[in-house]
């Protein structure tokens, strides 16, 4: 039988001349919200990929999908009493349940899409990511971006997602589509965020704060103690014992038992504070607005005066913070297994793993020049508790720092010693030595 002449070839054919292409239809953005809401999404999105706000994501996302044209941004409700309860094992049950949950109603939309010519594909919600680009960013799409460019709606204080009528208790999911939608919400004109300052007064870490910084790698070190990175130095910590006494004496039996839990069920979290007392969105306000001194007293104080381990990196602002702010709470020194594995890569970590109160009094102009495997430069300004990171050589620099790419990152890793590498030219500096150390200090790890 001639191709031509197969019955399902010969019924695609006559599809195609008495209907669009499925290429070039546009796709109403009404039944797309409509089929979205009846298989369980709680609130639902648009976002054309060649808006400008797109820019820093398009690559990845045409990695996933070379045609993709628009993301269907998803929101799904949390049960917030399950996040502000002291057993955190419900929150995280909650946390769980909802991943799959949306996992599961994505793949539904998008197989009810793919029936109806519709070529779409539905990203993971949360986990897994791509771990072979360890660590570089392995997720393939900004879940907290495109709702807020969906109109889904606005970043908090937190940096988490408020949305108008849901508040912070909500995750996030995405759909990609082949296809262009007839039209897009704008995002939000206005800001649902009270700015009340309880994420800021309950975040053991100090990560959230009220001039809109955020402290990535104090969130990170200690939330994702039992993910990513934590679970590296979780493993070398056992490497580097001698025994099992000494394992003992660095982790502890309930810290063993917690890591087991996160193998063996799933990725779970250590501190969901700012979701659990923010009072934004309609769902959750009028319980404020009816007794501030009661609602702070119920949702913030409990988790304040809360005994738990806080997982912070030795010298960072954040063992400053839980020290001077929660007396009742265990501070606990440890890695947090950020290691760049390249010099490009070195520079593009800076901003995001920078102490500001660590940096207090330094104001210098740093030059790095990396020979060798990588042939790149770029300058670091660190001026009044701020960093800024450009390419090439920008301005006179106080402290010039030329180095063999390869020993570059080993030292950083702790796997060649700094007075060698000076020793044998391998990294050579041009000013004060102090200043090295008083870069260092900005970027504890």
């Amino acid at each position: 039988m001639r191709i031509e002449d197969h019955p399902t070839v010969q019924e695609y054919r006559h599809q195609l001349s008495t209907t669009k292409s499925k290429e070039t239809a546009e796709i109403k953005a009404d039944w797309l919200k409509k089929t979205a809401l009846e298989a369980g999404v709680d609130d639902v999105g648009f976002v054309d990929v060649d808006r400008a706000a797109m820019t820093d994501y398009r690559q990845d996302l045409l990695y996933v999908m070379p045609g993709v044209q628009t993301v269907m941004a998803m929101v799904f409700r949390l049960n917030r009493s399950s996040l502000r309860t002291l057993a955190h094992s419900i929150a995280n049950f909650e946390f769980k349940h909802m991943w799959m949950y949306a996992n599961e109603t994505a793949r539904k939309i998008v197989n009810r899409l793919e029936a109806q010519g519709v070529q779409a594909l539905n990203m993971p919600t949360g986990f897994p990511y791509e771990s072979s680009r360890w660590p570089d960013k392995m997720w393939l799409t900004c879940d907290k971006v495109f709702a807020v460019e969906a109109g889904l709606g606005y970043m908090g204080w937190n940096r988490l997602v408020i949305h108008p009528q849901f508040g912070a208790a909500v995750i996030l999911g995405n759909i990609l589509l082949a296809s262009k939608v007839d039209q897009y919400d704008q995002p939000m004109n206005f800001n649902p965020c009270l700015e009340c300052g309880l994420c800021v007064a309950v975040c053991p870490v100090g990560a959230v704060s009220r001039d809109g910084q955020f402290n990535f790698s104090a969130c990170y070190s200690h939330n994702y103690r039992e993910r990513l990175g934590g679970f590296l130095d979780w493993v070398e910590n056992i490497a580097d014992s001698r025994n099992h006494a000494e394992y003992r004496r660095r982790i502890s039996d309930a810290e063993t038992i917690s890591m087991w839990q996160n193998l063996s069920i799933g990725a779970q979290t250590l501190c969901d504070r700012c979701m659990a007392v923010c009072p934004a969105g309609r769902d959750a306000i009028g319980e404020y607005l009816d007794n501030r001194k009661d609602y702070t007293r119920r949702y913030l104080e409990q988790f304040k005066d809360v005994e738990e381990i806080i997982y912070v990196v030795k010298g960072s602002d954040a063992e400053q913070h839980v020290t001077a702010k929660f007396p009742s709470k265990k501070v606990k020194r440890i890695s947090n297994g950020i290691r760049p594995n390249s010099a490009k890569m070195f520079l593009e970590s800076l901003p995001i793993i920078f102490q500001p109160k660590q940096s207090e009094g330094l104001n210098a102009i740093f030059h790095f020049t990396f020979t060798g495997a990588e042939d790149l430069k770029g300058t670091v300004i660190i001026r009044e508790k701020t960093i800024g990171v450009q390419e090439g050589h920008v301005d006179q620099a106080d402290l010039l720092v030329t180095a063999d790419s390869r020993t570059w990152i080993d030292f950083l890793a702790q796997e060649k010693n700094l007075v060698w590498a000076l020793l044998t030219r391998k990294i050579r500096l041009k000013g004060s030595p102090k200043l090295l150390k008083a870069f260092a200090k900005c970027f504890p790890s």
